[in-house]
């Protein structure tokens, strides 16, 4: 999608305004009662999340078919929370990129005073775990490399994730790179200010952001898509 074409749909102050008075009527009356509102807002939402799909398959292939599939559902979980409050109060959906040889998802959450782009592996299995830490214990010159790039500090600064405290299992705690065996989690997160958001040039930045991923998704998917031999 050309940038010009980007910038023509921007999210609308009124996303925003509308999960403003949901947080203080979280309460299913009121959300039937304002049914209308809210899927005129959700409409508005599915835009922009069918402008960022197409903005995603100019540099990636993404099996979501649709900025409407890739949106969560506004209805929380509430059979294992303390807070039994029926509705989210945020905006937010997830891209999968296609194909077995294509790791990592990308991920977008609107909210006001809570913005962000992210990416990454939220919940590796013990499987993919093993293999990351053997490859980083092994060489961490290209994880570091990437993650001392400028496009990547510039646009998440660090690598974010849960971390252990402990050396993980199997590694030594003397291992030079240890720092990175620690994590769980590889997450890459990118904040923005509401203004930012509600910016005509934040389609465009959000599609950047996700770009600037690649590097990082392309390296975690050879490890865990190749043997010992690199097939």
């Amino acid at each position: 999608m050309a940038n010009s074409n980007l910038q023509q749909l921007r999210l609308q102050s009124s996303n925003f305004d509308f999960l403003g008075l949901l947080k203080k009527n979280n309460d299913r009356e009121w959300f039937n009662a304002n049914k209308d509102a809210f899927q005129k807002e959700h409409e508005q939402i599915e835009d922009f999340a069918d402008a960022l799909l197409q903005e995603l398959n100019t540099h990636d292939v993404i099996e979501t078919p649709s900025g409407k599939k890739s949106l969560y559902r506004i209805y929380r979980d509430t059979r294992f929370s303390k807070d039994k409050t029926p509705y989210k109060t945020h905006w937010s959906g997830s891209f999968r990129r296609a194909g077995k040889q294509r790791r990592g998802g990308y991920h977008f959450h609107l909210e006001t005073g809570n913005n962000y782009i992210a990416g990454g592996f939220f919940g590796p299995s013990t499987a993919d775990l093993k293999l990351i830490r053997e490859d980083i214990s092994f060489d961490s010159k290209p994880l570091r490399t990437i993650l001392n790039s400028e496009s990547f500090v510039s646009a998440f600064g660090t690598l974010k994730g849960e971390q252990l405290k402990t050396t993980p299992k199997g590694f030594d705690a003397n291992d030079e790179a240890i720092d990175l065996l620690r994590y769980k989690q590889f997450l890459l997160i990118r904040k923005f200010s509401d203004a930012e958001v509600l910016d005509e040039s934040f389609l465009e930045k959000a599609g950047e952001t996700f770009k600037n991923m690649r590097p990082f998704f392309d390296y975690m998917s050879e490890v865990l898509t190749t043997d010992i031999n690199g097939l």
